[in-house]
């Protein structure tokens, strides 16, 4: 055999070989998605949710798989930041067509004291009325927002005898079988976010 010979045939079992490679690449499993805020693939982020919607029904993550979930944490006193980030996230569903359909909203309320169901379900429904509101306990919000790493706290306003609450200001977005893949700044572009959820979908 000459060395011409030998040659042509390691070239085609070589181009063989990396013709299966790629045949096989082809047929792997997707790549996965790049996003725009922070993947948080597999940190268990919200797995122990545990509070109460405005019909008093208790909701954990379990009842709401099927559709990708997006979470924040606010309040219905809130002057600013939580108005501003529910509007931002309709904005986000309305770019997703009839692709919204497949996502739920939830606010979680950091001022159970005073977002009783019904009012909570009043206030996020004035921004879209697929979203939900979910109150409880001051137990029940506590153990939900350590799940979520969350972050509020009771302020104090000694000018009118009242208080806010100061809070994290997320999105997390929870893919349809109910586990957290990416925390969103809340300030974050409508497209980036909307850009986000529907590589959930």
């Amino acid at each position: 055999m000459t060395t011409t010979t030998f040659n042509r045939r390691s070239l085609l079992k070589l181009a063989g070989a990396l013709g299966l490679t790629t045949l096989l690449a082809a047929c792997g499993p997707d790549p996965k998605p790049q996003f725009h805020g922070s993947d948080i693939s597999g940190t268990g982020l919200g797995s122990d949710l545990n509070m109460v919607d405005h019909t008093g029904q208790p909701r954990t993550l379990a009842d709401y798989k099927g559709k990708a979930l997006v979470v924040f944490f606010g309040f219905t006193h809130c002057p600013d930041v939580c108005p501003t980030a529910l509007a931002h996230i309709s904005q986000s569903l309305s770019l997703l067509g009839d692709q919204a359909s497949d996502v739920q909203v939830i606010m979680v309320s950091v001022d159970p004291e005073r977002d009783t169901p019904e009012i909570l379900a009043n206030y996020v429904k004035a921004f879209n009325p697929g979203f939900a509101g979910l109150t409880g306990t001051a137990d029940q919000l506590k153990e939900t927002a350590r799940s979520f790493k969350a972050f509020y706290a009771k302020v104090p306003d000694r000018s009118n005898n009242t208080y806010t609450m100061d809070h994290t200001a997320s999105f997390y977005l929870f893919d349809k079988s109910g586990q957290a893949r990416v925390l969103v700044n809340a300030t974050a572009p409508a497209d980036q976010l909307a850009a986000d959820i529907k590589a959930l979908l």
